[in-house]
């Protein structure tokens, strides 16, 4: 991808935001994009009169709101959610009046007769995110979602599979496989015969001897690396490395997306400015991270893309301690964007669209169950860049 293909990516990449965000909150204003987004109300102004033009939005007074659209598509065999006039989801019913307490049988929704099998490496960093996307999306589809968490260790996780896909009520999983471990063969091959639709979550996956692919929602990894390299490039950094999460399955996606993007815009991507940090846990970190910033002073190196959040922060404070300032002696941007805001400096960032990730999913597995004939679908959802206070021109 050249320069000038990069440049034109990225307002498109910005107006998706735009329409995520539009899709969560049906009406927003430009000055609460300007936060959100980490854009100038101007460009933001100009990205909606783009998509005003398509048809995609209606301008109002200070932002924007979605169009009228046909009602979300419900699950087969869910029950629907309640509509109230104007075509709106009804709210749930609230307490009885007068009694302060949550609603008992007379006040109680009916429950949903369909639910979504969910099974996650992790409920606590990264993916809470995605469920939240999920069970919001099925939710105004009169579906539930039944989350299972596994692990990072990669032991087969078909045991899991099978007791969650035996649930009363499940249709179809949602699942982000470990694909580096002892046990993936064991769940890939449960997830090949699997006796309900599958799609992959984060995660990508072939099966049988045709290695047909199976169906999955994925970020645009290798794009997030690429707009962090463009950003710093920008701002007239000209040595740029990345440092990335040893063992992270985004890890790949991360390095390949850094280097394409070095080359494109004619940057140097040797060896000595990639590094793979060991986890934080690990007796070597300290060592490591001090390698790491030895690499990049005696290379010259100004700029650094750090996946994840924990190890860009970490990365940051251990530079402080050696009398490195961010941004003055090296500009940081993170990857993952958890917490990455909260830090001072608050810390550049690439944010992948969780919740979107989580939704779009949700809407996969529903077109498969209304129609099981349809072609294996694979979906590409581009994240974000966050500017703030850890990037700035070299000196």
């Amino acid at each position: 991808m050249s320069v000038a293909e990069n440049r034109r990516l990225l307002p498109a990449t910005r107006r998706a935001q735009v329409l995520d965000v539009l899709r969560r909150h049906g009406t927003v204003r430009i000055s609460e994009l300007v936060d959100e987004l980490g854009v100038t109300a101007i460009t933001l102004r100009r990205d909606i009169e783009q998509l005003a033009a398509e048809g995609l939005v209606h301008r109002v007074h200070g932002g924007a709101t979605l169009p009228p659209t046909a009602p979300a598509t419900p699950v087969p065999g869910a029950t629907p959610a309640p509509v109230a006039a104007g075509g709106r989801a009804a709210p749930a019913p609230g307490p009885p009046a007068g009694t302060g307490r949550a609603p008992g049988e007379q006040g109680r929704a009916p429950a949903t007769t369909t639910a979504l099998g969910m099974l996650v490496p992790s409920l606590d960093y990264y993916w809470p995110g995605v469920v939240r996307g999920a069970e919001e999306e099925a939710r105004s589809r009169g579906a539930d979602v039944v989350l299972r968490g596994s692990s990072y260790v990669g032991d087969d996780e078909s045991p899991q599979l099978e007791r969650l896909a035996g649930q009363a009520g499940v249709r179809g999983l949602l699942v982000a496989p470990t694909l580096d471990g002892p046990g993936t063969a064991a769940t890939l091959e449960w997830l090949a015969h699997a006796p309900l639709p599958v799609v992959l979550l984060e995660r990508t996956a072939a099966r049988g001897p045709n290695r047909e692919a199976f169906e999955s929602v994925v970020s645009d990894h290798r794009l997030g690396a690429a707009m962090a390299v463009q950003h710093l490039a920008g701002l007239g950094h000209r040595r740029i490395g990345v440092a990335v999460t040893r063992s992270s399955p985004t890890t790949p996606h991360v390095r390949a997306g850094w280097r394409e993007a070095c080359e494109d815009l004619g940057l140097p991507h040797e060896d000595a400015l990639a590094v793979d940090l060991p986890p934080r846990v690990a007796g070597d970190w300290d060592a490591a991270v001090d390698d790491l910033i030895d690499r990049a002073t005696g290379t010259g190196t100004t700029a650094l893309l750090v996946h994840s959040d924990p190890d860009a922060i970490a990365f940051v404070q251990r530079c402080e301690a050696r009398g490195l300032s961010v941004p003055g002696d090296l500009s940081v941007v993170s990857y993952d964007d958890e917490v990455a805001g909260l830090f001072r400096p608050a810390l550049t960032a690439v944010r992948p669209p969780r919740r979107s990730i989580g939704r779009a999913a949700v809407e996969l597995l529903t077109a498969r169950l209304a129609d099981p004939g349809r072609p294996a679908h694979r979906v590409l959802v581009s994240p974000s860049l966050q500017v703030r206070e850890s990037t700035a021109p070299p000196r």
